[in-house]
């Protein structure tokens, strides 16, 4: 438990730290763009699947932990203590996106859209995600070796697809962080509710053509 919270925390200030510190750079000095700034989010989260992946499976996202939970993957206390670890990581990556871009947005996700389209882009697009987590994580016959490579190219296609209308947060503690940091809970809401739901839908997909042979569930 110990190992698994702190891979955790460390795992999720880096997502936040790295992505949202890269959209910071951009607004500060320009040079990413939307491009760039979906790529770093990718390949951080590509990162730490493969430096905390075996401590704790990197969740690095209350939505994807909630589906390993309701699919039996992890137990109640071990899926409390890895959401509080990446409450608490992502915060700690926000504050330090703001202290090392002073002045810029640390990653507060706005939608620009109406509020049925962000709550229909957020879910569906963590239901993409975590229905890919679940195919490489929980499946025996699974690519493991590549299952870092299929979770980044789901959060890059993911940034690039939904984040003009969304910011594409698709993790509840990667908008709360920066909100907290930011003080500003505006549509914190929509980012709290719809990955969760999204997550379930999404381990529900994954759940109906899964191997039977794999882990049983």
């Amino acid at each position: 438990m110990r190992r698994g919270v702190i891979a955790e925390a460390l795992g999720t200030m880096a997502l936040v730290g790295v992505g949202c510190g890269a959209a910071a750079v951009d607004a500060s000095v320009g040079g990413l763009g939307a491009v760039g700034v979906s790529l770093a989010f990718g390949l951080v989260v590509t990162g730490m699947v493969l430096t905390t992946g075996h401590v704790s499976g990197a969740h690095l996202n209350p939505a994807v932990t909630l589906s390993f939970l309701v699919r039996g993957h992890v137990d109640a206390p071990t899926a409390g203590g890895w959401i509080v670890a990446q409450l608490v990581g992502a915060i700690a990556g926000a504050a330090l996106v703001a202290w090392i871009v002073p002045g810029t947005d640390p990653g507060v996700t706005r939608p620009a859209v109406d509020l049925a389209r962000a709550v229909a882009v957020e879910g569906l697009l963590t239901a993409h995600l975590v229905f890919v987590i679940h195919a490489v994580a929980t499946d025996a016959k699974a690519n493991g070796v590549l299952a870092s490579v299929a979770i980044g190219a789901a959060v890059t296609v993911g940034a690039l697809a939904g984040g003009p209308l969304t910011g594409a947060s698709m993790n509840p503690a990667r908008s709360l962080g920066p909100a907290l940091v930011a003080g500003d809970l505006t549509d914190l809401g929509v980012y709290l509710v719809a990955p969760l739901v999204g997550g379930l839908l999404g381990a529900a997909a994954y759940a109906a053509i899964a191997t039977p042979t794999g882990d049983g569930s």
